[in-house]
């Protein structure tokens, strides 16, 4: 079959992108920026890329007449804390119209279980969403799922955090809504398995793992998990607002998303059967297997996707490749060079900057830097990196954004996501004589702007310096 997959940059459309491929099927991805769909050369070679916004007017001819079947995976929820559900609505409409123009029998939507009378603006938009599909030229299969849980997600990145870092919490009375997580890996499962699969055609199904938890129980579990305990009270006068802040200030997640996240997590979302499990002879795993099948893939450095590649969770939601261009005028710069005599071993440690591995030198003061940021509404240091070795254009990297990510050219090139008065990039470059080239390029705004940056020149002395001396020094 010849498949269009909307999305296939984000999460989930990155875990199901290889099995579609694995199964036989010709795939078309859909995405706003070709650059920053993050797949090797061999998985580029087996697919078709479009570059299409669908809140942008509908552009005929722009999707293959031939596609059978369609995965819509399109969400706005992170991007806005206002208006998602007009931007996911226009979105489900103009994909509807681009639909008209092809021979799509089948487009499968993953939605979230909408099960309460009373729901949250999230959950009332994705039945929204919904409602509008099942009135384009197709049959509707649509997948109502509960919380994700896999390595990367970001429930699971979520509770990680808190987990991990707070063995005491106090916390608002949402922690004892009743939720039904469900494993990415059976989520795919789901996914792939009403495919072409007509009695699923102009339908809608709960898909959910088989155990019902409270987010207080689900903190518990993933303590027990690792091998740790944790204690828990909740009290009843932590505001939205203020759970929001909690969340954004203890967690890597943005505080978009968590203010919207908080709002649907006062909602039950409890499954109310399971026919498709059953149609499909799919068994769900477990909350504690969901868990332990997470570590797993992160132990093994084989996180396929992560919540924090995406553009929501930085600064930016598109158009990141006007900054491209490095300006040459009105700027500060500071730059280094050294000559270098293993070009390979040099070029793999600037592909292992950030995350655990760190900035190679001061640390501490980029983590105090990150703490900042965090304070005044940036993303601090939290998001690290997806791969260890491995960086795509797009890419989150601390408080910055993967640009360029150009090995064969051997070149870098780094978007500060940080809060500055002014716009920043950083430049990794090995030329032609083996000479390591480090450019940070800062454009003020201002006055402001200009004296930030003559405040901080003389750390600027100190750990670029530092930085590229540990880059290019001999031991691996």
């Amino acid at each position: 079959m010849k498949i269009l997959l909307t999305g296939a940059n984000g999460y989930i459309g990155m875990r199901i992108l290889p099995q579609l491929l694995k199964m036989g099927h010709e795939v078309v991805c859909a995405v706003r920026n070709e650059a920053r769909l993050s797949v090797d050369d061999d998985m580029r070679s087996q697919i078709k890329v479009l570059e299409i916004d669908f809140l942008d007017a509908v552009v005929e001819n722009k999707i293959p007449r031939d596609i059978d079947a369609a995965y819509f995976l399109i969400h706005s929820m992170s991007s806005s804390t206002k208006d998602f559900d007009e931007m996911e609505a226009i979105t489900a409409r103009n994909f509807n119209n681009y639909a008209k123009g092809t021979n799509i029998k089948q487009v499968i939507y993953l939605s979230g279980i909408v099960n309460d009378e009373n729901l949250s603006k999230h959950l009332w938009s994705r039945k929204n969403v919904e409602q509008i599909l099942y009135e384009g030229p197709f049959s509707l299969t649509v997948l109502r799922a509960g919380i994700i849980v896999g390595s990367g997600s970001s429930s699971f990145e979520i509770i990680r955090d808190l987990c991990e870092k707070l063995p005491f919490m106090i916390t608002p009375k949402w922690v004892l809504t009743k939720t039904q997580p469900i494993a990415i890996r059976d989520v795919v499962k789901f996914l792939t398995g009403v495919l072409g699969n007509e009695k699923t055609y102009n339908d809608s199904f709960d898909i959910a793992g088989p155990d019902i938890l409270t987010y207080k129980e689900m903190l518990h579990q993933y303590a027990k998990a690792r091998g740790f305990k944790n204690w828990i009270w909740t009290v009843p006068v932590m505001t939205p607002k203020l759970s929001s802040y909690w969340l954004y200030f203890v967690t890597s997640t943005s505080y978009k998303l968590a203010l919207n996240l908080v709002d649907s997590m006062k909602i039950e979302v409890i499954a109310k059967d399971d026919r498709l499990a059953r149609l499909l002879g799919i068994t769900p795993h477990t909350y504690m297997e969901a868990i332990d099948m997470a570590f797993k893939k992160i132990e093994q450095n084989l996180v396929v996707s992560s919540w924090k590649d995406s553009m929501i969770s930085g600064r930016f939601n598109k158009n990141l490749e006007k900054y491209i261009q490095v300006p040459k005028y009105g700027i500060l710069k500071d730059e280094q060079k050294l000559k270098i005599d293993d070009p390979k071993r040099v070029l793999n440690r600037i592909w292992k900057i950030g995350g655990q591995t760190g900035w190679y030198y001061g640390n501490w003061l980029w983590k105090i830097r990150g703490f900042i940021d965090k304070l005044v509404g940036g993303v601090g240091l939290r998001r690290g990196r997806t791969h260890p070795d491995k960086i795509f254009a797009g890419d989150a990297l601390d408080f910055w954004r993967v640009l360029l990510a150009d090995k064969k050219g051997k070149r870098l090139l780094l978007f500060a996501e940080m809060r500055l008065p002014g716009e920043a990039w950083l430049e990794f470059r090995i030329d032609k004589n083996n000479i390591l080239h480090q450019t940070a390029t800062f454009r003020p705004r201002g006055l402001k702007g200009r004296l930030y940056w003559y405040s901080i020149v003389p750390l600027h002395y100190f750990i670029f310096g530092g930085m590229i001396r540990n880059i290019a020094k001999n031991n691996s």
